[in-house]
């Protein structure tokens, strides 16, 4: 493979179109004339051997046993507490005494086909088989989508990034609906932008949730101490539980592993008591509640009670609360874990602690603000009480984690701003820690605790925000099903209408608390919508400026009489072809550089993560007696950039192999077979990385010239010299000729945003002595 100096205009032999050809071996194509311009479409397909990269890891038993039993501490606490409020916020204006079996078993018979329908069936059989190499969540979903249809909207995306072994799936043969689905899809403006705003939506959503359940759950625990201590007084339990919200919110920085095994057997104490409670209470009042496994006395709940019956599925839907974390915590674990746990303790415990609290209710329906620690046995009303409490402490930690995860994968696609990422297991490294997200989830809970001092309204909010979420997934899903899995239409549309009626229909009943606290969830969608759009936005706009004012590389070969100093210069730009334009205003007002130049530029692609040997794409740019280079340094969303030191020695490292196999493939002769078949060896990167020194240099096992030599000597040479940081600070404002909204988002909010979080220099954790940030001010 020739590689043209100038980078325009060479006869090269073409990359098979079949990507499921494997990237490296002997092939036969046709020359052809590649208008490569900047591109790094044929350095993309150098490595061979990751045909097996991205699927979900296999764990022995022994490991998915530890990490079902670690699900049971961060991901289900949240669903597991929800009996502590579901029948209160079912029947908030109490039982109607006239018809009292009616009511109580027509909504033990709306929870329990809830719980069956949505957590059981939809997402622990369906919806954790759509992830994304082992990740979970809406972002997952539309990562999932876009790397199987041209319809991301995520700037800085180019035909070499899909050159990864992440993207390449085994898929059925193509079906006529499927492509139709694809191509209505990449020819629609609309739908691509519908896409994306479905998938902030439901990330804001989660957000929502992640403020709304430590508060609902904390509450509603430390409530329980009224049943016994009934001169308690409201603000004193407000008080212990925002005393309690701190402290859990303390303790997120040792990270899920340790938090998951100090919580997991406090919620698994937790589900064993209220399944042998909610047993001992069936056959204590009344075993015949079981004939509410009849789905007639749903029929029959809605016949007598009508409106009150659409209005109280609010209070039923909260049964399936914590449901998403399953899906958006899934980097944290494994699909089998999380299903062992579900389907072998989380919903047998369900079931039997809501018949059991429906058993009591037919004898008691005056006891339904307090139904549950009204129906615990005497003798084990304290234990339950502390364990209800720790309970409910845990269940935030499903929320939590999720929120920093999808918060993750949001700002690596960069629709957020730039936060603090803190990996706190080395064993998986979808457990993170964000602490200013961490910090501001703990405000705005104890805020929203203090202010409205009761579960009902905080219910009210919560409703919206989980049914939100689920009508999103069931979106993403369909497309899915059709596209993806391409399974017969008839089902993927059954599973839309099913599932997505069921939602909606939940999902009329909850905006319809609007005014009794729905709005707070919209407030801080809206909010973090708002931050999502304008950060996207901005940096859409930015992008598509610095590629349209890019300088050539004839530009650069024409100054690079500047003065060379001795060491490596990194000049890190957000766009992978040609020169940026800040570079030029560099050198144009101080005439010198380093002796080696490397454009660097940091991706983050549509897949959960990139191969360490699939890390670094490399080119030359201009004559080699230049020694300037071109480096696409790719990330997945889920993947953890590396510390600097690291990060030096890795690309350096590559650059060095890319020096060897450049030279064997321009220097080693085609053979008579290679000339009559027109086939021609591809050469790859070493699979294991030598450190960059002079025995390296040496030792190399690849063809050398001393062209080569010389020019790994003079990278050794200049590394021992320094390595430089060059960073552009741009400031950006909109033309005059703007629209007011255009404005409005340019000037105020991504500016805001731009000057208040965190920057590129701190996320690439670049040492103050080595930086040097070259200021540039433009209009957009």
């Amino acid at each position: 493979m020739v590689i043209d100096e100038g980078g325009n205009g060479v006869e090269m032999q073409s990359p098979p179109d079949d990507s499921s050809e494997t990237p490296g071996l002997s092939r036969k194509s046709t020359p052809r004339k590649l208008r490569r311009v900047d591109s790094m479409e044929l350095e993309s397909i150098r490595v061979t051997g990751m045909e097996n990269h991205g699927f979900p890891k296999l764990f022995s038993t022994k490991t998915t046993l530890r990490l079902a039993f670690q699900t049971i501490g961060v991901v289900y606490g949240d669903v597991g507490t929800s009996p502590l409020y579901v029948y209160s916020s079912t029947f908030p204006n109490g039982i109607n005494t006239q018809h009292t079996n009616q009511d109580v078993l027509g909504a033990l018979s709306l929870i329990i086909y809830t719980l069956t329908l949505i957590p059981l069936l939809k997402y622990v059989f369906i919806v954790l088989r759509a992830n994304d190499r082992g990740e979970g969540g809406t972002f997952a979903l539309y990562s999932l989508i876009s790397r199987h249809a041209k319809v991301t909207l995520i700037p800085n995306q180019n035909l070499e990034d899909r050159k990864l072994s992440g993207y390449k799936l085994d898929l059925p043969n193509k079906v006529k609906y499927s492509s139709r689905v694809k191509q209505k899809l990449e020819t629609s403006r609309l739908a691509q932008v519908l896409l994306l705003l479905l998938a902030l939506i439901g990330t804001c959503m989660v957000i929502g949730d992640g403020v709304l359940t430590p508060a609902i759950s904390v509450l509603s625990a430390v409530e329980g101490i009224k049943v016994q201590a009934t001169s308690l007084s409201q603000n004193v339990v407000v008080i212990i539980s925002c005393v309690i919200l701190v402290l859990l919110f303390s303790v997120q920085q040792l990270g899920t592993d340790k938090v998951g095994f100090i919580f997991a057997p406090c919620v698994f104490v937790w589900f064993m008591f209220i399944g042998l409670i909610g047993l001992y209470n069936i056959f204590k009042y009344d075993a015949g509640v079981f004939r509410a496994f009849n789905p007639k006395y749903m029929y029959d709940y809605f016949k007598v009670n009508k409106k009150d019956a659409w209005t109280s599925l609010g209070g039923v839907v909260l049964c399936i609360t914590g449901t998403e974390a399953m899906f958006a915590d899934l980097g944290h674990f494994s699909v089998r874990s999380i299903q062992i746990a579900f389907t072998a303790l989380v919903y047998p415990s369900l079931l039997s602690a809501y018949i059991g609290q429906a058993a009591y209710l037919l004898k008691h329906p005056e006891h339904v603000d307090q139904t549950f620690y009204k129906s615990i046995p005497g003798p084990v009303y304290w234990p339950q009480f502390v364990v209800a409490v720790i309970a409910a402490i845990i269940a935030s930690q499903a929320m939590i984690s999720a929120t920093f995860s999808i918060i993750k994968q949001s700002m690596a696609l960069g629709c957020f701003p730039r936060v603090k990422i803190v990996h706190t297991s080395q064993k998986h490294m979808g457990q993170i820690y964000i602490p200013e997200l961490n910090w501001f989830l703990m405000v705005a809970c104890v805020i929203i605790t203090a202010a409205f001092k009761n579960t009902t309204q905080i219910g009210n909010a919560y409703g919206i925000c989980v049914v939100a979420v689920m009508v999103v997934t069931t979106s993403f899903l369909t497309i899915i099903m059709l596209m993806i899995w391409q399974i017969n239409i008839f089902l993927a549309l059954g599973f839309l209408i099913v599932f997505g009626s069921i939602e909606l229909f939940y999902l009329t009943s909850v905006l319809e608390k609007f005014t009794q606290g729905g709005w707070l969830p919209l407030l801080f969608a809206g909010i973090f919508l708002a931050i999502m759009i304008s950060w996207y936005y901005g940096n859409a706009t930015k992008y598509k400026y610095d590629v349209k004012n890019v300088v050539s590389t004839e530009w650069i070969m024409d100054n690079l009489k500047v003065t060379r100093v001795p060491g490596i210069g990194l000049v890190y730009t957000e766009v992978a072809q040609g020169i940026p334009e800040i570079f030029s205003h560099f050198i144009s007002n101080l005439p010198a550089m380093q002796s080696v130049i490397i454009f660097v530029s940091v991706k983050h692609l549509p897949v959960a993560n990139v191969l360490r040997e699939e890390r670094f794409l490399f080119r030359r740019v201009g004559r080699k007696q230049h020694h300037v280079y071109r480096c696409i340094a790719r990330y997945g969303y889920q993947d953890a950039t590396e510390k600097n030191e690291t990060f030096e020695i890795l690309l350096l490292d590559w650059l060095a192999h890319f020096m060897k196999a450049e030279a064997l493939e321009t220097e080693q002769p085609l053979d008579n077979s290679q000339s009559q078949t027109g086939e021609i060896t591809v050469s790859i990167y070493p699979s294991k990385v030598l450190p960059l020194d002079q025995s390296s240099i040496q030792q190399t096992s690849v063809i050398e010239s001393d062209g080569v030599e010389a020019e790994l000597t003079f990278l050794a040479k200049a590394k021992q010299d320094g390595i430089i940081y060059i960073l552009g600070h741009s400031d950006i404002k909109a033309s005059n000729d703007s629209s007011i909204l255009k404005k409005i988002l340019i000037n105020y909010a991504y500016t805001f945003l731009r000057r208040n979080f965190r920057e590129s220099v701190v996320s690439l954790d670049i040492p103050n002595k080595k930086l040097l940030k070259v200021g540039m001010s433009y209009q957009i």
